[in-house]
């Protein structure tokens, strides 16, 4: 099998390089070792920046993005018992933030990569690739029960953190970067309706809290908890409980009850590797770079980063340009290390580190009293919030 760019991955990097690929008339083959039910299936990051909202529709794939997503004009922050709203919108000349869920995301490239009938493998076996320092990289691995090679000009990867792009480069050629919090975010889906129109972050003296939403039927909440933490204590009474008593303040505000249908717990780390390209393999999303989802810039990222690496192979199949491939891995550094200066930050001043003290409270608590009073302050935080 013969392509022009090989896509190892078919989340929501894969899938939208294809397409943006696709509407450049370039070719490509994605290959994905997980069913396509479970790679919809996954609930993940679900707030988009202005400009990933603006990418989907530039793509051919925000329609129902447009009609469904919920715009978010601003959001709280919850502590010493009062909601202090910020107004993304009138801080950042008119920028918000959608909520849509990645599963919604994932959903639509999939039936947009359908509707062109370009080749996308879910539930490929053995997948590994090689002679990505040559001009003929190559995917090997196993379609339908039948072993396949695709030969390609260059190779993405967008196979995750776990993936085996990443790991099939030799840990002599990058440095790696990386933070592990001693704390993760037990989150639960809810069918319940919002009691918000917008997100809200609470800090409280017993942990981080935060209130989503993912239509107008379902609620996605989030309480910090130790990383290794069990589910087995934690009931649907209990959990509700926490969220109510982390949320508490003058106003009365709490969420609304309903039957929790889906809860675990998820770690939490930074991770970035330099550089992103190794020859003709590039690395985007989660495969080069991962944020605490506190500053929910994740999903962000790795649509920028296939946005940008479609845009340079484009110019190298347009006029045989290599400049853009060569500045590739520096634009997405400086755009990740941004990223994770604001998510690092964000995590810090809203979770209580185990064996914190008074002053360590203390200090957290005169951040965001700066935050909501700080013209400046406030925004700064907004406009990195939006993108």
């Amino acid at each position: 099998m013969r392509t022009q760019v090989g896509i190892v991955g078919a989340g929501p990097a894969g899938l939208m390089l294809g397409q943006l690929l696709h509407l450049e008339g370039i070719d490509s083959v994605i290959v994905e070792n997980r069913s396509s039910d479970h790679v919809i299936e996954r609930v993940r990051a679900g707030v988009l920046e202005h400009g990933s909202v603006r990418l989907l529709a530039d793509a051919g794939v925000g329609s129902r993005l447009e009609r469904e997503g919920m715009r978010h004009r601003g959001l709280s922050l919850c502590f010493s018992g009062r909601r202090h709203r910020i107004d993304l919108e009138a801080l950042t000349g008119g920028r918000c933030i959608t909520v849509y869920g990645q599963n919604e995301v994932v959903k639509d490239l999939i039936a947009a990569r359908r509707a062109t009938g370009a080749p996308l493998h879910f539930g490929v076996d053995g997948v590994a690739i090689a002679d990505f320092d040559t001009d003929h990289a190559r995917i090997r691995c196993r379609i339908d029960g039948r072993d396949e090679e695709v030969v390609c000009d260059f190779l993405a990867g967008c196979d995750g953190f776990h993936g085996v792009t990443r790991a099939s480069v030799s840990p002599n050629a990058y440095l790696a970067y990386e933070r592990t919090y001693p704390f993760g975010w037990l989150g639960i889906l809810a069918e319940a309706a919002p009691s918000s129109d917008e997100l809200v972050y609470a800090l409280h003296e017993r942990g981080f809290a935060l209130f989503s939403m993912r239509s107008s039927t379902v609620t996605r909440l989030y309480l910090q908890v130790a990383a290794d933490e069990s589910l087995d204590p934690w009931t649907d009474d209990r959990i509700w409980e926490e969220l109510c008593a982390r949320f508490a303040g003058d106003d009365g505000w709490t969420p609304v009850r309903g039957a929790i249908w889906q809860k675990g717990v998820t770690g939490m780390r930074s991770f970035v590797i330099e550089p992103m390209r190794f020859g003709r393999l590039f690395l985007a999303g989660d495969a080069a770079h991962i944020v605490p989802p506190t500053g929910a810039k994740g999903l962000n990222l790795a649509l920028a980063d296939v946005r940008d690496l479609a845009r340079a192979l484009a110019g190298y199949y347009r006029s045989r340009r290599r400049d853009w491939l060569d500045e590739y891995s520096e634009r997405c550094l400086g755009r990740a290390w941004e990223a994770q200066r604001f998510a690092c930050w964000m995590t810090a001043m809203l979770h209580r580190a185990p064996g914190g003290n008074g002053f360590d409270y203390r200090w957290q608590l005169a951040e965001l009293e700066h935050l909501v009073r700080s013209r400046a302050a406030a925004v700064s935080f907004a406009e990195s919030y939006v993108g």
